[in-house]
């Protein structure tokens, strides 16, 4: 990670100094230019003034005759011509026809000095130089535009350069940052299924967690965690069921003591000793019954570790339950309606079966001879929702809060008997909760009202 944020650090700073160089290359050729524009102005400047010198000691000599204007003239002829290679130097360029021109006008108006020329005809040497003289400061202008041109050029140049080493750089940056993430996800992904794993009691998948140090050595006492969870898992799948055989065994003795008793083949009961083998029957039976439900909840909780999810056609699952219900249904008399929508959820299709056998065969049970059961199909802000509904004696108030819990029976009678042990709702809460669900009584007044929620109707 400190390596990642390391090349970051460094893809964001070279652009940074890249940036920096740019400012700095542009600040030192605007000085350059700035400084080599104002001495050509200068040298530009210096001409106009020997030009204007020239012209008026050559004016003066035509009247006083004085050769010492001549020498006058001479000097600021040889400095022009200097002041021209001056120029050439700074622009780096060549002005030899310029230069040429120069010198052929500056022969001329020292030819007409010396010979005593006329006036018109000193004219047309000094408009040749005026012209030359104009033809430098236009060179000159056009130099320094020039020059300002090929500056913001290169700067636009270097602009849009920049602008891709920048791109470069934050896709670099990014690549890097996605690389990192996946390098840091990895193992984070592992620890969270290994998690899953651990609180869905899927002990037999083993924790491999793959990445930095200090994950992997999370990942490894996960690991220690699910064996130790796994061998406690198994000490507890073992117990009970060495409990549940150890029992089993004396009660089956228990059921067979009782049987012979009330069968009278040790001889006639009295009325009290009667009523004393009735009791232990009663009381055999319902212990043989919550031991056989701690069996069903055992393998209630293997099975919701082994869900298998496929595509279920929800109104055919429900006319299942229902033909295996058929002969009880007919016994009471009950009119049974499927009713909802049609639709296929993401299930789990025997804990389904199960959970709905459950709650299906509590309304048989519970409703009133000729009653009516509906099975209802909708739809939820969790998903798919399957109702059962009754038109019994419905939950006392008092057990709504402890219905869901193992062995726990309402206290309102079933209008006929029933041999449960009291795990059915249990065993329904926890194959619903396995599939990520829910199982809740909802208030209907009349009866009871349950209803399955789970996720991924489609």
């Amino acid at each position: 990670m400190l390596a990642g944020f390391v090349l970051i650090a460094l893809l964001l700073g070279a652009a940074a100094v890249r940036s920096w160089l740019l400012v700095e290359q542009f600040v030192e050729q605007s000085r350059r230019g700035g400084e080599r524009s104002l001495s050509l102005s200068r040298a530009i400047q210096e001409l106009d003034t020997r030009m204007a010198d020239v012209e008026r000691n050559a004016r003066q000599y035509r009247v006083l005759r004085d050769d010492s204007l001549l020498e006058r003239i001479d000097g600021n002829l040889t400095e022009f011509q200097g002041a021209i290679g001056h120029l050439e130097a700074l622009a780096g360029v060549s002005l030899a026809p310029l230069a040429a021109d120069w010198g052929r006008a500056s022969v001329a108006l020292r030819d007409g000095l010396r010979h005593g020329l006329t006036e018109e005809d000193l004219l047309s040497p000094l408009l040749r130089l005026r012209e030359v003289n104009e033809r430098l400061r236009q060179w000159g202008k056009d130099w320094v535009d020039e020059q300002n041109t090929r500056l913001l050029d290169d700067l636009a140049e270097n602009g849009r350069r920049f602008a891709w080493q920048l791109l470069a750089a934050v896709l670099g940056t990014l690549l890097v940052a996605l690389g990192l993430g996946w390098w840091l996800g990895r193992p984070i992904r592992s620890l969270e299924r290994a998690i899953g794993h651990l609180g869905e009691s899927r002990f037999d998948v083993p924790v491999l967690v793959q990445g930095p140090a200090d994950l992997s050595r999370l990942g490894r006492r996960l690991e220690w965690l699910r064996l130790r969870l796994a061998e406690l898992e198994a000490g507890r799948e073992q117990t009970l069921r060495h409990v549940s055989h150890e029992l089993k065994t004396p009660l089956t003795s228990l059921r067979e003591g009782v049987a012979l008793l009330q069968e009278r083949v040790v001889g006639q009961l009295g009325g009290e000793q009667q009523e004393v083998v009735d009791i232990l029957q009663h009381n055999v039976l319902i212990l043989q019954r919550q031991i056989e439900g701690l069996l069903e909840l055992n393998g209630v909780s293997y099975a919701t570790r082994r869900l298998e999810r496929r595509p279920v056609r929800v109104r055919e699952l429900l006319h299942e339950v229902v033909r295996q219900r058929e002969l009880q249904i007919q016994a009471r008399g009950l009119q049974l309606d499927i009713e909802g929508v049609d639709c296929i959820a993401s299930l789990d299709r025997e804990s389904m079966l199960v959970a709905l056998d459950n709650l299906l065969s509590n309304a048989i049970d519970y409703s009133p001879q000729g009653g009516s059961v509906r099975l209802v199909v909708g739809r939820s802000r969790q998903g798919l929702a399957i109702d059962v509904i009754d038109q019994g004696p419905g939950v006392a108030a008092e057990d709504v809060e402890r219905i869901f819990r193992p062995f726990v029976r309402g206290r309102r009678p079933a209008p006929v008997p029933r041999q449960g042990s009291g795990v059915g709702l249990s065993i329904v809460q926890e194959l619903v909760l396995a599939m990520d669900g829910r199982v809740s009584l909802l208030d209907h007044g009349q009866g009871a009202h349950f209803r399955i929620e789970v996720p991924d109707a489609r």
